[in-house]
């Protein structure tokens, strides 16, 4: 497996999501075969591995934890917090701090690699938010922050209070946003890029279909690029990626990561894969490599198509209504 740098982190190209062992993508594996498959992926190579207290409630922290106990020492785990606001008797320093010892303790450790802010709250500053983070980081439980869906702005001030190690949000060839403006100021600041959704919920996979229905704790649900006329709409991009995968001897879902991994060299995905075979392909792109011809050949392909739909907070929101 070949490594990237997080500003000063090291961890696979490809690394791993782990949200979708607890939720959000309809059934899960028991929690037994949720270890065995994490460890699965760092047999492979995979040396990052993400979680959040939000998810499932804090239990899937408390799942990577069990998972990875027995390897703690060769890997890098990053997890998220979320606070609204402040108040005098509760500022947000206290509420961190309580957040990443409740973490922490989920966890079964005594800090992580990477803790970021799991959305950037518009009440709260974000000096206040690095000056916080910059006290952890000198106290050792925390090797280094970021923050999630940040715009240039909230990135330029925060950085300036305490250098960032990574900004996390969704990026891939379904969703560009932030290769205007924060993927370029990432790269002049030295700051790490961590792709969530970079598969776009499975979609690039190519194994969903108009007609295909989703149920229960599933976000493609919710999720506009499931809807049955989008998925037609969006099919001469599952084409493109089938026509470069045969070139290449490799899979859309490969095509599709090591298309992100030949834009810029800071650029790490976090796919979710809950068994062997999607683990194997996904940690495999690492493999894939585009030449600049290559990539510029399916950037100028990808330029003639009309992405349908995309994924949002409000969207997801409403699984949950």
């Amino acid at each position: 497996m070949k490594t990237r740098k997080l500003r000063n982190l090291e961890v696979s190209a490809v690394s791993m999501g782990c949200m979708g062992f607890s939720h959000g993508y309809g059934a899960t594996p028991d929690r037994t075969e949720s270890h065995r498959l994490i460890r699965f992926a760092h047999d492979l190579g995979c040396t990052h591995f993400d979680t959040a207290e939000g998810y499932a409630a804090g239990d899937n922290e408390v799942l990577v934890g069990e998972a990875l106990r027995p390897i703690r020492h060769q890997v890098s785990i990053a997890t998220k917090f979320v606070i609204l606001e402040e108040s005098a008797g509760n500022t947000a320093e206290q509420q961190i701090r309580r957040h990443l010892d409740a973490s922490l303790k989920r966890l079964g450790v005594d800090h992580v690699e990477l803790y970021y802010q799991h959305r950037v709250s518009d009440k709260i500053p974000v000096e206040v938010i690095a000056e916080c983070m910059g006290k952890l980081i000198a106290e050792g439980k925390i090797g280094g922050w970021g923050q999630s869906q940040a715009s240039v702005e909230q990135i330029s001030r925060a950085h300036a209070i305490c250098p960032l190690t990574a900004i996390q949000s969704e990026y891939s060839l379904m969703e560009r946003m932030f290769e205007r403006d924060v993927i370029p100021l990432c790269k002049a600041m030295n700051i790490g890029f961590v792709a969530f959704s970079p598969m776009a919920s499975g979609f690039l996979s190519g194994r969903f279909q108009a007609g295909t229905r989703y149920e229960g704790d599933d976000v493609r649900r919710v999720i506009t690029r499931f809807a049955d006329a989008n998925v037609v709409s969006n099919q001469p991009l599952l084409d493109l990626l089938r026509r470069f995968a045969m070139e290449k001897h490799a899979t859309p879902a490969q095509v599709s990561l090591a298309w992100m991994l030949a834009k810029e060299d800071f650029i790490v995905p976090i796919p979710g894969m809950r068994s062997e075979a999607r683990i194997t392909e996904n940690l495999g792109a690492a493999q894939v490599a585009l030449s600049n011809a290559e990539l510029s050949a399916l950037e100028a392909e990808l330029a003639k198509l009309d992405i349908r739909g995309n994924r949002t907070d409000a969207d997801i929101a409403k699984l949950y209504l």
